[in-house]
C-alpha cells in the first residue's frame, strides 16, 4: 500500500467514525440527571400522584409507625412539587388516611377515589368507597358521591368532562362468610360526572387487573400492564401482565393493542406529547423478585413501543410527571414490595432531560 493510499484510507476511516458519532448524537434522546432536582422531603411508599399543569401532587401514603410503641397509621400528607421552580411545599392534610387511592384531574380540581385505609387514624384499614374533590387553589377538600362498590389500586383519567375510573381490586366474601379486603381483581369501568356528581356504568375492561398504568391520547384511553389474580404481589398468586387495551368512550368499546415490552405492575406513568411513558415497577416469579429500571414508551399513533435509557435507580411505586421537555421520576421504594420498611422509601428525584424530540433507542 502506498503512502497516499494509506492517507486516503485513514481519512475515510476517520470520516466514518465521526459520521457514526454524529448519527449517535443526533439519535440520543437525552440524559438522566440525579442531582440537580429537589429530592422528596418526606419519602413514603405508595403516594397517590397526580399532575396538574406545572405542579405534581403526592397524596397520602402507606401506613407507618409514626410514634414509637404506637400502631401503624397512614400519613395524611399532601406534598406539592413545583416542576418549574424545582421546589416542594406541604399543603393541608387530607380528611382520610389511605394509600392506593386513584387520582384524576379536571378543570383545575383533583379527584380521589377509593383506596386502602381508613377515615380516621384509629379505624382499622379497609378497602374504601369514598370519593373526594380537592381544590388546589383554596387548599380545601369536600366529599363527593361515593363509589358504587369499594375499590382500590385502579386507574383514572378525564375525557370529555367525565372521569373514567377503571380496574383495581374490590372486596371478596369467601365461602366462610368472611370478607377478604381487596381480594377480587376487577375490570370495572365507571364514569364520574363532576357536573352532576353522579356515576355511570360503562363496559368493563376485558382484562381485569389492578395497578395498571393509564393514559389518554386522541380522546381514547389506554390501560397498560398491571397485576392479575391478586392485589398484592408479595406471594406467588399474583402475576404481572403486558396487556395494553384501548377504550373508546365515544363508542363504549374496547380493543387490544400491541403488548408492552416488559410485564410490570407498581409502575409510574405520564402522558406527554401524544405518548405514554411507563417507568419503574416491580416483578416477581420463580426466578427473581425486585424493582425495575426500565422506561418504556407507547405511541398510540403507530401502536408501537420503544425504550428510553433506563432510570439510574430501580424503584417501584414511583411518581412520574412530564413537563417542559423533562420526565420526572420521584420517590418510590428501593426494594421488592415493602422490604426493608420505610427506611428504604426513596427520596430520589431523577429527571430525564429530552434532547429535542425523543427518538427510538432500539
Amino acid at each position: 500500500m502506498t503512502s497516499a493510499t494509506r492517507r486516503t484510507s485513514a481519512a475515510l476511516a476517520t470520516a466514518l467514525v465521526l459520521g457514526m458519532w454524529t448519527v449517535y448524537a443526533q439519535q440520543s434522546p437525552g440524559r438522566w440527571d440525579t442531582e440537580k432536582y429537589a429530592k422528596l422531603p418526606q419519602p413514603a411508599e405508595e403516594y397517590t400522584p397526580i399532575q396538574v399543569n406545572d405542579k405534581m401532587y403526592l397524596i397520602g401514603g402507606n401506613s407507618a409507625v409514626l410514634t414509637p410503641g404506637a400502631r401503624a397509621t397512614h400519613p395524611a400528607r399532601v406534598m406539592v412539587y413545583d416542576l418549574a421552580a424545582n421546589a416542594w411545599v406541604e399543603k393541608k392534610n387530607t380528611p382520610f388516611f389511605a394509600d392506593h387511592m386513584t387520582a384524576a384531574t379536571y378543570n383545575g380540581k383533583i379527584y380521589i377515589f377509593g383506596g386502602s385505609g381508613a377515615m380516621t387514624q384509629d379505624a382499622p384499614s379497609a378497602t374504601l368507597d369514598n370519593a373526594w374533590e380537592y381544590d388546589p387553589a383554596a387548599d380545601t377538600w369536600k366529599a363527593i358521591a361515593k363509589l358504587t362498590a369499594k375499590r382500590t389500586a385502579g386507574a383514572a383519567v378525564e375525557v370529555g368532562g367525565k372521569i373514567y375510573f377503571i380496574g383495581g381490586s374490590s372486596d371478596l366474601t369467601g365461602p366462610d362468610g368472611k370478607v377478604q379486603n381487596a381480594g377480587l381483581v376487577v375490570g370495572t369501568n365507571e364514569a364520574y360526572d363532576p357536573a352532576t356528581n353522579r356515576w355511570e356504568t360503562r363496559k368493563p375492561m376485558p382484562t381485569p387487573r389492578n395497578h395498571p398504568a393509564i393514559g389518554v391520547v386522541g380522546g381514547k384511553i389506554y390501560l397498560i400492564g398491571g397485576r392479575i389474580t391478586a392485589n398484592n404481589i408479595g406471594g406467588l398468586t399474583a402475576a404481572n401482565v403486558d396487556v395494553v387495551e384501548e377504550y373508546n368512550p365515544a363508542t363504549d368499546s374496547w380493543r387490544a393493542m400491541n403488548r408492552m415490552p416488559t410485564a410490570r405492575s407498581g409502575q409510574g406513568w405520564a402522558t406527554y406529547q401524544g405518548k405514554i411513558y411507563v417507568a419503574g415497577g416491580e416483578q416477581r416469579d420463580y426466578h427473581i423478585e425486585g424493582p425495575l429500571r426500565d422506561v418504556e414508551v407507547f405511541d398510540p399513533a403507530v401502536n408501537d413501543w420503544y425504550r428510553l435509557p433506563s432510570m439510574p435507580t430501580a424503584r417501584h411505586g414511583v411518581n412520574v410527571a412530564a413537563y417542559n421537555g423533562k420526565l420526572f421520576v420521584i420517590g418510590g421504594h428501593l426494594v421488592f414490595a415493602g422490604g426493608g420498611g420505610h427506611a428504604l422509601d426513596a427520596p430520589n428525584n431523577e429527571v430525564f432531560e429530552f434532547a429535542g424530540a425523543a427518538p427510538r433507542t432500539n
